[in-house]
């Protein structure tokens, strides 16, 4: 069985990417050999968006939000399942997982996903 490397940027920075700054949204996060690794583009109370690479044969499973999850593929196909039925998304491709609903990413090949996540006016 595979052990899943996840490294997130708050292991590294507390913060987003600086402002008023350009930047390629596919190399705001980079692939790390059999790991999951997630970069903070934006956070606020509200939500926030969050840029995340998927090493081939990774996944993140069982997963639920508050708040409705707009998941765009920026690099390389993915396979999303919400309510357990797979969606396959491909580069530029994206889907909104309702909120308290049980979801999952796999990594058939490498890939990287932009998240943005808006909390509603109840959840602040």
């Amino acid at each position: 069985m595979q052990t899943q490397n996840i490294i997130s940027d708050e292991e590294v920075i507390n913060s987003g990417l600086p402002k008023s700054q350009p930047h390629m949204v596919v190399e705001i996060v980079e692939y790390v050999p059999d790991s999951l690794v997630s970069r903070t583009v934006i956070k606020q109370s509200e939500g926030g968006v969050t840029a995340t690479s998927f090493d081939e044969g990774e996944k993140l499973c069982e997963k639920t939000t508050e708040s409705d999850t707009y998941v765009q593929i920026i690099d390389g196909k993915a396979t999303v399942t919400i309510n357990n039925i797979d969606r396959e998304l491909s580069l530029g491709e994206g889907i909104v997982i309702p909120a308290a609903t049980l979801h999952c990413f796999k990594a058939e090949e490498k890939f990287k996903m932009i998240t943005t996540v808006i909390a509603s006016v109840h959840q602040v």
